[in-house]
């Protein structure tokens, strides 16, 4: 188990898909000053910023000198430029700055991983999706936008 794992044991769903990216459910204020104390830099949220949250976290990120990112993905299927932006985040970060990828429970931020493994990380289409499910995809329509993304943005 990596320090960066280990700072987020407890969250819902909590996993290390990708050297230095950590992904899993709503931290907690002690969870987020653990990742800072394990190197990270980026905390990515894909909740929607009127959801209810335990602690103002944007404010909470900049205080411990980190980077927050919200882009926000709905229960359902959303527009292509959404996943575009995480993908964006997650390749500025792999590789150059550990990453803390998250949202309420680990579905959405799951299903939007899916078009950055198969796309950047060369994964076979049925090998994202298992990855998705083991990190807390539930929703077969946000499998579904972004493998829809994945096949209208794949190079021949």
């Amino acid at each position: 188990m990596t320090a960066l794992l280990d700072a987020i044991a407890g969250i819902a769903n909590a996993a290390e898909p990708l050297p230095g990216i950590v992904t899993g459910g709503q931290p907690q204020a002690a969870h987020l000053t653990a990742l800072k104390g394990a190197g990270c830099e980026v905390v990515l949220d894909t909740r929607d910023p009127m959801e209810p949250r335990p602690m103002q976290e944007p404010e909470a990120v900049a205080a411990l000198g980190m980077e927050y990112i919200c882009v926000p993905v709905g229960h359902t299927r959303g527009d292509d430029a959404t996943l575009a932006k995480i993908r964006a985040v997650i390749q500025s970060c792999a590789g150059k700055r550990k990453l803390f990828y998250h949202c309420a429970s680990g579905n959405r931020s799951a299903a939007a991983l899916i078009p950055y493994l198969i796309l950047d990380e060369g994964m076979e289409e049925q090998d994202a999706v298992d990855a998705a499910m083991r990190l807390g995809l539930r929703s077969a329509e946000l499998m579904e936008w972004a493998l829809d993304y994945v096949r209208s943005n794949r190079k021949s």
